[in-house]
C-alpha cells in the first residue's frame, strides 16, 4: 500500500505538470520578461524604419539624386581668349559664350527629376524588403522562443517520469531497464533543450540586426502569436496592389524617365549656338581699340542623335510590355499568397481545435496506464513524444500564419495592419 501511494503521488505531480505545463511556461515567461524591454510587431517595424542601417544607406541616395538635378540645371561656362601677335592688331580679347537652344537645360533637369523619383521608388522598395525581414525575424525569434518553452516543458516532465520509474523500481514493480530509459530520455530532451536554446540566441541576434541593437538585447514579444491577421477580401487586396506594388510602381517611373530621355536627345538634335565677342587693340594708323563679334553654329550633318531617339523609343516599348507583364505577375502573387494565407490559418486552427486535445487525451491515458502498472514506459515515452510532434507542428502552424502573411504583404507593396 506505501508503495502504490508513493506511485500515486508521483502521478499525481506528473499529471499536474501537464495539465500546468503551458502555465508554467507562462509564468516563467513573465518571471525572464522583468528583465527584457517590450517588442511588439509595430513596435519592431518603426524602430527599424528608423535605424536600420540598409535604410539609411538607401536614403542617403535621395541626397545624391537631389544633387544631380542641381547639376543638370547648370548652364556652361564661357571662355575668356587674350592673343597677341607681331600683325596689326597686335592684341586682342574676346569670350565665346555658349548657347543651348531648344530646351536642353529644362529636358535635363526634367529628367534629373524623374531619376530622383525613381531613386524615391527604390527606397519604397528598400523600405518593404525591411519591413518583410524585420516581420520574419520578429516571428521567427518568437517561434524559436516557443520551441525552447515546449523543450524546457518537456525536460521537467522528462525527469518527473525518472523519479516515478526509480520509485517502481525500488518498490519491486519494474525491472532497472526502465529506469535506464528514462535516464536516456532525459539526456535526449537536455540536449535538445541546450540546442533549442542556441537557436534562440541566433534568432536574437538576427532580430537586432536588423533593428540595429546590441546582438544580446533581449525583448519580450509576449504572446506574438496570439493576434490573427486581419481579415481581407481577395478583390480589396488585387486592387491595392494595382496602386501601390513596387514592382509597378518602379516599371512606371522606369518609363518616365525613359521618355524624359527621349525628349532630351530630341532637343539635342537643335544645335547650340556660339556667340563671340571682344576687342582687338593697338593697330597703328588704323584704330587702338576695336570690337568685334560673331556667332558659330555647329552643323547637324552627321550625327543627329538618331541612333540614340531609336535606342531610347525601344526601351520605352520594351518596358510597356514589361509593365504588362508585372501586373499580371504581381496579381499572381497575390492570389498564391492570398489562398496559402488561409490554408495556414486553416491548418492552425485544425491543431488547436483538434489535434492538440486529442494528443493530450493519449498522453494523460498513457500516463495513468504506467501509474497503475497497466503499461510499461515505453508506452509514456512514446505518447509523449506524438504529443512533442504535435506540438512542435502547432508551433510550425502559427509561425506559418505570420510568414504568409508577411508574404502577402510583400505582394500586395502596403502594409496590411
Amino acid at each position: 500500500m506505501t508503495q502504490n501511494c508513493v506511485a500515486g503521488c508521483m502521478l499525481s505531480g506528473v499529471l499536474s505538470v501537464v495539465l500546468a505545463g503551458g502555465i508554467a511556461s507562462s509564468a516563467c515567461g513573465q518571471e525572464s520578461a522583468t528583465q527584457r524591454q517590450r517588442l511588439t510587431i509595430s513596435a519592431a517595424l518603426d524602430l527599424a524604419t528608423r535605424q536600420n542601417l540598409e535604410l539609411i544607406a538607401a536614403r542617403a541616395q535621395r541626397a545624391v539624386a537631389l544633387a544631380g538635378i542641381r547639376a543638370a540645371g547648370e548652364r556652361p561656362n564661357p571662355t575668356l581668349t587674350f592673343g597677341a601677335t607681331r600683325d596689326t592688331p597686335h592684341e586682342s580679347t574676346f569670350v565665346d559664350l555658349p548657347v543651348e537652344v531648344g530646351g536642353k537645360r529644362g529636358r535635363r533637369i526634367e529628367l534629373a527629376k524623374q531619376q530622383a523619383a525613381l531613386t524615391d521608388v527604390n527606397i519604397t522598395a528598400t523600405e518593404r524588403l525591411v519591413r518583410l525581414e524585420v516581420r520574419n525575424a520578429y516571428y521567427g525569434l518568437a517561434f524559436a522562443r516557443g520551441g525552447t518553452a515546449e523543450r524546457a516543458d518537456v525536460l521537467k516532465l522528462g525527469e518527473r517520469l525518472r523519479e516515478i520509474a526509480k520509485a517502481r523500481f525500488e518498490a519491486g514493480d519494474i525491472p532497472q531497464l526502465e529506469v535506464t530509459q528514462a535516464d536516456l530520455e532525459v539526456a535526449r530532451e537536455s540536449a535538445d533543450l541546450q540546442v533549442a536554446q542556441q537557436e534562440e540566441k541566433v534568432a536574437l541576434s538576427d532580430l537586432n540586426a536588423l533593428l540595429n541593437e546590441p546582438a544580446t538585447l533581449d525583448w519580450d514579444l509576449g504572446d506574438a502569436f496570439g493576434a490573427a491577421p486581419p481579415a481581407l477580401t481577395l478583390e480589396e487586396l488585387l486592387a491595392r496592389s494595382g496602386a501601390s506594388s513596387t514592382e509597378i510602381a518602379k516599371i512606371n517611373q522606369e518609363q518616365k524617365v525613359q521618355q524624359s530621355q527621349t525628349a532630351l536627345f530630341r532637343a539635342q538634335r537643335l544645335p547650340n549656338v556660339g556667340l563671340q565677342f571682344g576687342a582687338d587693340f593697338n593697330s597703328p594708323h588704323d584704330f587702338q581699340l576695336g570690337a568685334r563679334g560673331q556667332i558659330s553654329v555647329e552643323l547637324p550633318l552627321l550625327n543627329r542623335f538618331q541612333g540614340e531617339i531609336a535606342e531610347s523609343t525601344a526601351a520605352e516599348q520594351a518596358l510597356e510590355r514589361e509593365l504588362a507583364a508585372t501586373r499580371r505577375s504581381v496579381g499572381r502573387k497575390v492570389e498564391a499568397a492570398y489562398y496559402d494565407l488561409e490554408a495556414r490559418i486553416f491548418q492552425a486552427q485544425l491543431y488547436r481545435d483538434t489535434l492538440l486535445p486529442a494528443s493530450r487525451k493519449l498522453e494523460e491515458m498513457a500516463e495513468e496506464s504506467y501509474g497503475s502498472g497497466k503499461a510499461n514506459i515505453l508506452t509514456v515515452l512514446t505518447a509523449q513524444r506524438e504529443v512533442q510532434q504535435v506540438d512542435r507542428e502547432y508551433l510550425d502552424s502559427v509561425h506559418a500564419v505570420q510568414a504568409a502573411f508577411a508574404q502577402l504583404e510583400e505582394a500586395v507593396g502596403v502594409p496590411l495592419d
